[in-house]
């Protein structure tokens, strides 16, 4: 059974995808960003056990994207479905939040058959975007004039585009904790912790903004 518990987990994050959609279509009281915070705590711990336990498989590695899809695709886009939906009178325009569904996918198939992904992504990855379109509705009423139709598609197609983009982002995995040779992450870990402490959970989608901020940062001072 224990050989099974990585595939557990990632059924774990799927359920917790799906609960959200529940959720957010029948207009309950809990943010869509909960369910996504807890699918993305499962998403993390079923390839670290997997590696801990030395049981990893092609299997788990589809059924994990599979996941990733529901999870950090399908939500994030009915999230931004109902935001753009509640601040336009147009019928079609909210539609264009279902982007973020189709390029979650390709972001994840090509993840799945690219194998230099390894110490950092090519693209913003599905959770860190997951995470930003979730946030926004937690925002507070100071930040009402994010919630205009144009700038909503705006961001749907500039993070939509970023998910399939060709960006290094670095990743978030440590082969060991020297300064050396992750200060990057280091830095901005510290950074999150500072807004986190500050801004609570308000801070998230600037976090994220930092996050694709440090890696293009990083990109460019190394040539």
């Amino acid at each position: 059974m224990i050989r099974h518990l990585p595939n557990f987990l990632t059924c774990c994050n799927l359920i917790c995808g799906c609960l959200g959609i529940v959720f957010l279509l029948e207009n309950r009281g809990v943010p869509a960003a909960y369910f996504v915070w807890a699918a993305g705590i499962f998403d993390y711990f079923d390839g670290f056990v997997a590696r801990l336990l030395k049981v990893s498989s092609p299997i788990g590695k589809e059924l994990d994207s599979l996941a990733d899809v529901v999870s950090f695709g399908v939500l994030p886009a009915l999230v931004m479905y109902k935001l753009i939906g509640e601040h336009t009178t147009s019928e079609a325009l909210p539609y264009i939040a279902f982007s973020i569904a189709a390029f979650s996918a390709l972001r994840l198939a090509i993840f799945n058959i690219d194998e230099t992904q390894t110490d950092s992504f090519k693209g913003l990855n599905t959770p860190a975007n997951t995470l930003f379109i979730t946030s926004l509705p937690l925002l507070p009423a100071s930040f009402g004039w994010l919630y205009q139709p144009w700038l909503l598609v705006t961001i749907t197609l500039v993070f939509s585009l970023l998910l399939v983009s060709r960006i290094e982002i670095f990743a978030l995995k440590f082969k060991n904790f020297t300064w050396a040779d992750n200060k990057l992450r280091f830095t901005f870990l510290l950074l999150a912790v500072v807004l986190l402490a500050l801004f609570q959970i308000t801070a998230i989608p600037f976090i994220i903004l930092l996050y694709i901020g440090l890696s293009l940062g990083a990109k460019a001072f190394s040539k």
